[in-house]
């Protein structure tokens, strides 16, 4: 496969594993403070928080331009926990809102000279 391709697949990858750590690092305590789930969760709950701070240390840049591309992801990725983890159902421009912000990610990433040079 193409070196490029392949920087590309493991960018949206990286972005989307660290949407999840960051979104776990969130939904524990969530647990914990409003559904009143066991204070143990704080202990998962940190670590979550300490792979997602670990993880943007392996995204490409540290810039703008990475942030953004990766709020596209989180964004998709926080719609998609939504519905297969919190078991809500998203409606028709929830899922056309959630492509739009991935293909915005896309656009980024992809741009001539753009993130992955």
């Amino acid at each position: 496969m193409d070196i490029q391709i392949m920087k590309i697949i493991t960018t949206f990858f990286l972005f989307f594993v660290t949407a999840i750590a960051e979104i776990l690092g969130c939904y524990f305590p969530y647990l914990i403070l409003n559904q009143g789930k066991t204070y143990w969760l704080w202990i998962p709950a940190i670590v979550s928080l300490g792979v997602f701070v670990w993880l943007l240390t392996l995204h490409p840049a540290a810039s703008g331009k990475i942030y953004a591309a990766y709020g596209g992801v989180y964004i998709f990725t926080a719609l998609m926990w939504l519905r297969l983890v919190d078991q809500m159902p998203l409606t028709r421009w929830d899922i056309l809102g959630g492509f739009i912000v991935l293909v915005g990610a896309a656009v980024i990433i992809l741009q001539p000279q753009g993130l992955l040079r």
